[in-house]
């Protein structure tokens, strides 16, 4: 690796947890507001909730019809973005372990 990236990843691991972090937490909020129909949350402080995601999930929305008129995308998201928090940044995730390995080299 070179000594560039070598540098800048902790900052790199740093920042795409965070970022995976922010967004699991975004999902599973559109999760729980689903439970609250009258929620207009393409308005005032929802909306740093509802722009992040609703790119997302309106793509998901065109395959993936509601079930018993249950919207189901945001679980569906919510399991993917907790899917490649685990493997990137997760204890045993690829930045995680090639972080441990450069540190144990030096």
């Amino acid at each position: 690796m070179t000594p560039i990236l070598i540098k800048a990843l902790p900052a790199i691991h740093f920042s795409a947890s965070l970022l995976l972090a922010a967004w699991s937490l975004a999902f599973l909020m559109r999760i729980v507001l689903t439970w609250y129909p009258q929620v207009k949350i393409e308005y005032g402080f929802w909306l740093l909730i509802y722009l992040p995601t609703e790119i997302f999930l309106s793509i998901f929305r065109k395959f993936i019809a509601p079930i018993g008129g249950v919207d189901i995308t945001p679980v569906i998201w919510f399991g993917l973005v907790s899917l490649a928090r685990e493997l990137l940044v997760g204890p045993q995730g690829i930045l995680s372990q090639i972080l441990i390995q450069v540190l144990s080299q030096k």
